[in-house]
């Protein structure tokens, strides 16, 4: 999608996007994290939040985890962390989103590597979004619409998400900025540590990919928005192994 000169047009709808600091997320990779696993091909779509098939974006060799039981979340804790970084990062006419991407992947390996300290916060962060949900909208977060999903997850963000028996630890805020963190780094971080699914999040950003060297023309090229990207993961060049 180009715009008359032969541009992307800039991102004007993903609000949450806007505020995160998105260009900067492309250097979030947590070094402590190990060499991609294997992806487990998609043999169903199962629907998400009502939005859709998840991976139906991408072929079946690269498709995303989908809402089952991942290594450190059961099936229904996968499902609830599903809706939710798929509102924080749709998929829509500006291409996959964090679903497409393999955010859920990303999210389920770093909790078993570098943010393994995290489990028991997002174990117990989906059950209080699950619960404020039930308690203010009168449903579970992954049947609300999307407008009340959205209206929910603002609450969170904004530490609104109060009331007898929540259950968030250490205020509802805090939940929603540890996974919107790990959100952006499945969604821009190298693709080595099992997000970023075919550059998903770099060709969204128009991020021209990992260099070793720039040269003027490189720059003038970039400047110009004629710069061609190249697409491959860091640990592809032998110096970063």
């Amino acid at each position: 999608m180009t715009d008359s000169n032969g541009r992307r047009p800039a991102i004007s709808r993903r609000d949450l996007l806007r505020t995160a600091g998105a260009a900067g997320a492309a250097a979030l990779v947590p070094g402590a994290v190990a060499a991609a696993t294997e992806v487990t091909p998609a043999t169903a779509s199962p629907e998400v939040a009502g939005q859709g098939p998840v991976g139906s974006a991408l072929p079946a060799e690269t498709a995303p985890f989908v809402a089952r039981a991942l290594t450190n979340l059961t099936a229904r804790e996968a499902e609830i962390l599903s809706a939710m970084v798929d509102r924080l990062i749709p998929s829509d006419e500006m291409g996959p989103g964090a679903l497409d991407a393999g955010v859920l992947r990303y999210i389920d390996r770093a909790l078993s590597e570098a943010e393994s300290d995290a489990a028991d916060a997002y174990r117990a962060g989906l059950a209080a979004l699950d619960t404020y949900s039930r308690y203010t909208r009168g449903g579970p977060f992954i049947d609300l619409s999307t407008v009340d999903q959205d209206s929910v997850l603002i609450d969170v963000q904004i530490g609104a998400a109060t009331g007898a028996g929540v259950g968030f630890v250490g205020g509802s805020g805090s939940f929603f900025n540890m996974v919107k963190s790990h959100t952006w780094q499945g969604m821009f971080g190298d693709p080595e540590y099992g997000g970023n699914v075919n550059f998903a999040g770099w060709d969204l950003l128009d991020y021209p990919g990992v260099r070793l060297g720039v040269s003027p023309q490189d720059q003038r090229d970039l400047e110009a928005g004629q710069l061609e990207p190249v697409r491959r993961s860091a640990y592809d060049y032998g110096m970063f192994e």
